[in-house]
């Protein structure tokens, strides 16, 4: 298994400045990349303190690229339905060639009520629009000459510049949650899988829907399937408890604070039963996060001993995205992790999940 770091920033001016925020972000990537670690990742938000400085992921990654020599670059991820294609495939290839082609290519959804509004975009177009730019953004990147007639975006005979450095593309990942025929989907069309356990759900079943179809479709390998979760590493299990509720806690409040707009009853044929899920996120803490797995806080032993489980319990999958510094976390605290975690949890995990 390879583990990778991502940064959300759930943080307003009030409490860290945006310069202070991607200050910390820089160190503990260089770091990181010095430790092993397989790759950095950031996401795409707009306009709240939850993931409100990250609006451009590929502007960090470009920084990440200068400051780093081995990890893989990934957007974690940028959403199609606020970008044009042609825009967003020539900065993928641009990225690829700062970083001497160590990008890979994330594409999400979106799916904050807010973002959508101020956008002007239909929460029911969400779809339609994920599902034209993934694979618009994708020609681009593999093809020269390209003519595309979409519901949202048409171009005729266009080659995106840069090429990219990875033939014939960068990796895509594209990212799903609980939804049967997302999964399905990029099995079939080639594409690796980004998930997060953050609702508790099960994703074994989802994997294995993925595996199969990707292999129906006859791809070579088995696909890529990456997890997100929190991690906090110390040298005890009460002092990892200790630095971690508080940083925990508030990030479930940003979140359902950003999330208001799913109010009951405001689901839409492409979110169905967002509002309910959106809801239920009001009681998480630390506490219940750790008990689905989705948040790896202890001692060493404790987290070598709840990845393996956790591989156990989704079939096994093969790449662990690790965020380390919520907003209040002193960094620290974060570098003390991040080392504590390459040094003594990655040599001795023993799992069953293998790359493609």
């Amino acid at each position: 298994m390879q583990f990778g770091i991502n940064f959300f920033p759930n943080v307003g001016p009030t409490e860290k400045s945006a310069q202070e925020y991607w200050d910390e972000a820089l160190h503990l990537t260089e770091l990181a990349d010095q430790l092993g670690y397989h790759h950095v990742r950031t996401v795409e938000h707009y306009f709240h303190p939850y993931g409100g400085y990250s609006p451009s992921p590929l502007v960090f990654l470009s920084a990440a690229a200068m400051r780093t020599k081995r990890m893989r670059l990934i957007p974690g991820a940028v959403l199609p339905v606020f970008n044009h294609p042609l825009k967003v495939a020539g900065e993928f290839g641009m990225v690829d060639a700062i970083s001497g082609g160590r990008l890979d290519v994330g594409l999400a959804r979106a799916f904050l009520p807010h973002e959508f509004e101020r956008f002007g975009r239909s929460l029911d177009e969400s779809r339609a629009r994920f599902d034209e730019g993934v694979e618009q953004i994708h020609r681009l990147l593999k093809e020269e000459n390209v003519t595309c007639e979409g519901r949202f975006h048409s171009f005729k005979n266009v080659t995106s510049l840069p090429r990219p450095t990875q033939k014939p593309c960068p990796p895509i990942w594209l990212a799903a949650m609980t939804t049967p025929e997302s999964y399905i989907s990029a099995g079939k069309k080639g594409y690796w899988i980004m998930s997060n356990p953050i609702l508790g759900s099960t994703l074994r079943d989802l994997i294995a829907l993925y595996h199969k179809s990707w292999r129906e479709a006859g791809h070579p390998g088995r696909g890529r399937i990456m997890i997100a979760f929190m991690m906090m590493c110390a040298p005890t299990r009460e002092e990892a408890f200790a630095i971690a509720r508080e940083p925990v806690n508030t990030y479930f409040q940003t979140l359902v604070d950003a999330a208001r707009g799913w109010s009951e009853g405001a689901s839409t044929k492409d979110y169905p039963n967002y509002d309910k899920m959106l809801t239920a996120l009001k009681g998480e803490t630390v506490e219940s996060q750790i008990k689905k797995n989705a948040a790896w806080v202890g001692a060493p032993s404790d987290i070598v001993a709840m990845i393996e489980a956790y591989d156990r319990e989704v079939g096994g999958f093969d790449v662990a995205s690790l965020q380390i510094n919520t907003k209040s976390l002193p960094i620290e605290k974060a570098e003390r992790s991040l080392r504590l975690f390459a040094t003594e949890v990655m040599s001795k995990v023993q799992v069953g999940a293998k790359a493609a």
